[in-house]
C-alpha cells in the first residue's frame, strides 16, 4: 500500500496481472475507509479514457459507512505502464482477473461481506457482464451511470459497422479506428478549461485516446451479449442525463446532456441488465453524471440517495 495520488486518506494498492503480448499487466486498487467500520464496501469502475478521480461520488459512499475501492484497469491511469497501448485489450472478459482481484481483495481479504459494484460508460458495461458470470454472494446492489450499452449511430450503421469489426478486430487489432474527436467534453470537466474538475490530462486526455479495431470488437461482443439479457442478482440503478447532443463547440448544450452516448438506447437497454433495474434520467446531467453541473448533480445524489434507501440500505427489500 503507499498513499494515492489523490494525497491522503487515500491509499493505492499495485495488483500483478501477470503478461500479455505488450509486457508486464497490471491493476490499480484504490481504497478510502469510512469513519467506523460496518462491513459495507463500494468497488467503482471508470469508463474508456478514464480513471477514478471522482472524490465527491466517494464522499457520498463514506458518509453512509462504505469503504470506498475503485480499480484503475489494466492499462487505463495508474495501471498505464511504458510500451503499452493505452486501454487496450481485444476481449472484456480479459477484464475478470483485475475485478477477481479487487473483489477477492475487498471481501475475503478485508472482510465486507456487504458490496455495492458501481461503474461509469464502458465500466458501466464490463461490470455488468462480469457480476453475471460471477455472481458474487457479497453483492448488494450496481449503480451504472450513464453505461455504454450500444453502439452510437443508426442501425445500419450499427450493423455495417459491426460486420467490419469482427473480420479487421480479429485480422488486425491494432489497426486505429480513425475518429474526429472535438474535445469539448474532456474541456467541459477540466478546471482548466470550462470546468470544475481535476484530473491527470495524460490519464484522461482532452482528446481521448486512440480507438482501436480489436478493442472496439471486444465491445461489440459485449453489446451483443448484454442485449441477450443478463441475469445480475441485485438491484441494479441506471442513471443518465435525460438527452444527448453532440455539438462541435463549446456551447451550452456540452455541460447539460450526454454529449458521448446515446441516451435512448441506455433507456432502451437498462432492463437487460438484470430484473430488479430502476432507470432514472436526470435532467441537465452530463455523460458522467456525478460530474454534472449544478442542479443536476444534487439531482443525481437525492436519485441515488432514494435507490439505496429503498433497495440497498433496507435489508427487507
Amino acid at each position: 500500500m503507499r498513499t494515492d495520488v489523490l494525497g491522503e486518506p487515500w491509499l493505492a494498492e499495485t495488483i500483478p496481472l501477470g503478461h500479455d503480448d505488450e509486457g508486464p499487466v497490471v491493476a490499480t486498487l484504490v481504497s478510502c475507509r469510512a469513519a467506523e467500520p460496518t462491513g459495507r464496501a463500494v468497488l467503482h469502475v471508470h469508463g474508456f479514457a478514464d480513471y477514478f478521480f471522482q472524490t465527491e461520488y466517494a464522499a457520498w459512499w463514506l458518509e453512509r459507512g462504505y469503504d470506498f475501492y475503485a480499480i484503475d484497469l489494466r492499462k487505463y491511469g495508474r495501471s498505464l505502464l511504458p510500451g503499452q497501448t493505452a486501454n487496450h485489450v481485444t476481449d472484456l472478459r480479459a477484464y475478470d482477473a483485475d475485478l477477481d482481484a479487487a473483489w477477492q481483495r475487498i471481501t475475503a481479504r478485508d472482510g465486507h461481506e456487504h458490496v455495492v459494484a458501481s461503474a461509469h460508460s464502458t465500466g458501466g458495461l464490463t461490470l455488468p457482464l462480469w457480476l453475471h458470470r460471477r455472481r458474487p454472494r457479497e453483492l448488494a446492489g450496481v449503480v451504472l451511470n450513464s453505461p455504454w450499452l450500444d453502439l452510437q449511430g443508426s442501425l445500419l450503421v450499427r450493423t455495417l459497422g459491426s460486420l467490419v469489426l469482427k473480420e479487421l478486430g480479429r485480422h488486425r487489432p491494432l489497426h486505429e479506428i480513425r475518429r474526429d474527436v472535438s474535445g469539448v467534453y474532456a474541456r467541459s470537466l477540466h478546471r482548466d478549461h470550462e470546468g470544475e474538475w481535476d484530473f491527470d490530462l495524460a490519464w484522461k486526455p482532452i482528446e481521448s485516446f486512440a480507438v482501436h479495431a480489436g478493442w472496439l470488437r471486444a465491445v461489440r461482443h459485449g453489446h451483443a451479449r448484454l442485449q441477450r439479457g443478463l441475469d445480475v442478482p441485485a438491484p441494479v440503478l441506471v442513471l443518465s442525463s435525460d438527452r444527448s447532443a453532440f455539438p462541435r463547440e463549446m456551447v451550452e448544450d456540452v455541460h447539460e446532456t450526454d454529449v458521448v452516448l446515446e441516451v435512448p438506447q441506455i433507456r432502451r437497454w437498462a432492463t437487460a441488465i438484470g430484473s430488479r433495474v430502476t432507470y432514472v434520467a436526470v435532467a441537465g446531467a452530463r455523460h458522467d453524471v456525478v460530474l454534472s453541473r449544478q442542479p443536476a448533480r444534487e439531482q443525481v445524489y437525492r436519485e441515488l440517495e432514494r435507490w439505496w434507501a429503498a433497495y440497498v440500505d433496507d435489508p427487507t427489500a
